[in-house]
């Protein structure tokens, strides 16, 4: 029996070796030195890396607007793809129901999130370009000449034309995630309803919001996360601009190590982020009275 109990116990550690080495080799080490780096004034070139406690940390956000206005746009894309979620539920209720050629309609929907965000972008850009753009095309042919305008070079809007990229190509897998949570609904929850007369409304308040519950917990936490790791969209079409107008937090970080050579300062915002991400999921729980992820 000893035998047997110990050839379990090394197959077991075994299979647990590989992982566990990987883990501490790609994620737990490099965590660690990120914290020590943004301790550091290391420029990502020399081999001296001088120790200056928390002055990345306090100059990050004293001496640089740009950190803030970085911040404000991450907000931005958070507060509109919050806005998105209820109609995103209520298209997945439609796709759920009995239409015609809803797997057609789903396969549109998720169509978006398959695309390769670049190419997603540089399609966006030639559509909110002045010349021969399609946006502009379009408000020509309805006759809305006073509306055309640079989508992408006008600071006031510049934030929202990027925004509808980030939700045209995001909300259809949203949706998705909606669906197999709504199939995973019992019917018999529905039938009962409908004996006892309640209508759609009801149903939807009662029956589809509680129970998709854990799906909205998900995507809620990758909203926090999207909108504060977007990067993508706003680098390929206006990288950043004009200005900083358009820039985020994690493009402005990149801008930080690689085009200012402040690899110590880079770091402490790369931490600053990963506590943002923990705070707001943390409030965002509390708010929704929801469980963390992966909890029972």
């Amino acid at each position: 029996m000893k035998t047997i109990s110990k050839q379990k116990n090394i197959l077991l550690f075994s299979f647990l070796l590989i992982p566990i080495l990987l883990l501490l080799v790609f994620v737990l080490y490099p965590l660690i030195e990120l914290v020590r780096l943004s301790f550091t004034d290391w420029n990502g070139v020399e081999a001296q890396q001088v120790y200056i406690g928390f002055d990345n940390y306090i100059k990050m956000f004293t001496d640089s607007s740009d950190v803030w206005l970085s911040l404000r746009n991450n907000g931005i894309y958070f507060i509109f793809h919050s806005i998105m979620i209820p109609l995103e539920l209520m298209i997945a209720v439609l796709l759920d129901s009995k239409i015609r050629a809803s797997k057609f309609f789903k396969t549109i929907v998720f169509m978006p999130y398959i695309i390769n965000g670049v190419a997603i972008s540089y399609i966006f850009a030639f559509f909110y370009s002045p010349i021969n753009g399609g946006l502009n095309g379009i408000l020509e042919v309805l006759g809305l000449e006073s509306l055309i305008q640079n989508w992408l070079t006008n600071d006031s809007i510049v934030n929202i034309s990027l925004v509808f990229v980030s939700i045209w190509r995001f909300s259809g897998f949203h949706v998705i995630l909606f669906l197999a949570g709504l199939q995973s609904i019992p019917q018999d929850q529905f039938e009962a309803a409908e004996i006892d007369g309640a209508n759609s409304i009801q149903n939807f308040w009662y029956i589809i919001v509680p129970g998709v519950k854990k799906v909205l917990e998900v995507i809620l936490f990758l909203n926090v996360v999207g909108a504060l790791q977007v990067f993508d969209i706003p680098y390929i079409m206006t990288q950043g601009g004009p200005g900083h107008a358009s820039s985020t937090f994690i493009l402005y970080t990149l801008e930080t190590a690689f085009k200012f050579n402040s690899f110590g300062m880079a770091s402490a915002m790369g931490i600053t982020m990963l506590i943002l991400i923990l705070i707001l999921n943390g409030v965002q729980n509390r708010l929704f009275n929801l469980k963390g992820v992966g909890e029972e």
